[in-house]
């Protein structure tokens, strides 16, 4: 789950402290946050994270203080019908499960942390089950237990430094996806139009080859510029990249696909370009034009 990118980089800043990890590991309703959504709790206070969205955090860091100091792990359950809905409840509704372990023995180790860091730097997803019964965690799923699964960065390649390209940027940004802008004309590519984004000046078959883009990628072409594009494009489409969309109209989309076609690329392959770019909502200008290839994009990631 991307949301927990966060926890993931606090478990590495924060190795060797005393902590604890509370899970999402039930939903029913409206429940604020989605099954296997982290919040990772530091024995002297701080914590990164959410399994709430505010609505029952001040109780879970309280038995994630006993935790740290010994207790066992524990399974917490909050909804509407509590008695204390509107102090450690949901009042949107919903119900939620949260499980509390240490991180250690018996626990989450913290070499599950590692090797879920591992797997996503290789690009690949790891499973972790736990027993809910005693709050054991352990490497791969196992039936009748909890499994969270990890999948690699969600990462963002935009080809074509353009105008729609830094508000994309900053989109994917607030986002948490991490972007690399690619474009060979020195002029476009500049820190000041992309602060502190990656820029990537080679050609973009070479900086997409070297990219390795996998299922946790988008790549989208907005540079208008055939040479820049289709290079791109032919690119992304010999890896399982995940989403992949170039912007134009209905016509200039079709006389890529010739041109693709034309190129060697394979008619299911053809098929995997969103074209034109991004979800219709009637979007006028380059802010709106980059939310509509972003909602676009997120909605590939979760399909």
């Amino acid at each position: 789950m991307a949301e927990n990118d966060s926890v993931l980089a606090a478990a590495r800043a924060w190795k060797g402290a005393p902590m604890a990890l509370a899970t999402v590991v039930s939903t029913w309703g409206s429940a604020p946050r989605p099954r296997g959504s982290h919040m990772l709790v530091h024995a002297d206070g701080r914590l990164e994270g959410s399994v709430s969205g505010g609505c029952v955090e001040s109780d879970i860091l309280e038995a994630a203080a006993q935790v740290i100091a010994g207790a066992p792990a524990v399974v917490k359950e909050y909804g509407v019908a509590d008695a204390a809905a509107w102090e450690v409840g949901l009042p949107c509704g919903g119900r939620i499960a949260v499980l509390v372990q240490p991180v250690g023995p018996g626990g989450f180790a913290p070499e599950l942390f590692e090797a879920i860091d591992a797997a996503r730097a290789a690009g690949r997803s790891l499973e972790v089950s736990t027993d809910l019964e005693v709050g054991l965690s352990s490497l791969g799923a196992s039936d009748g237990a909890f499994v969270n699964r990890y999948d690699p960065p969600r990462r963002l390649i935009i080809v074509g430094a353009v105008q729609i390209a830094q508000a994309l940027a900053g989109l994917a940004r607030e986002l948490g996806i991490s972007t690399v802008v690619v474009d060979p004309r020195g002029r476009f590519l500049t820190a000041e139009r992309f602060p502190g984004v990656t820029l990537d000046d080679r050609w973009p078959d070479d900086a997409v080859t070297a990219l390795t883009p996998d299922p946790a990628t988008a790549l989208v072409t907005l540079s208008h510029d055939p040479k820049i594009d289709d290079a791109a494009l032919i690119a992304a489409l010999a890896h399982p990249t995940g989403y992949v969309a170039a912007l134009g109209s209905r016509r200039s989309h079709a006389a890529r696909l010739e041109r693709l076609a034309g190129a060697g690329v394979a008619p299911e392959d053809l098929a995997r370009i969103e074209g034109p770019a991004g979800i219709d909502i009637g979007a006028i200008g380059p802010s709106e034009i980059a939310l509509s290839i972003a909602a676009a994009m997120i909605r590939s990631f979760h399909a």
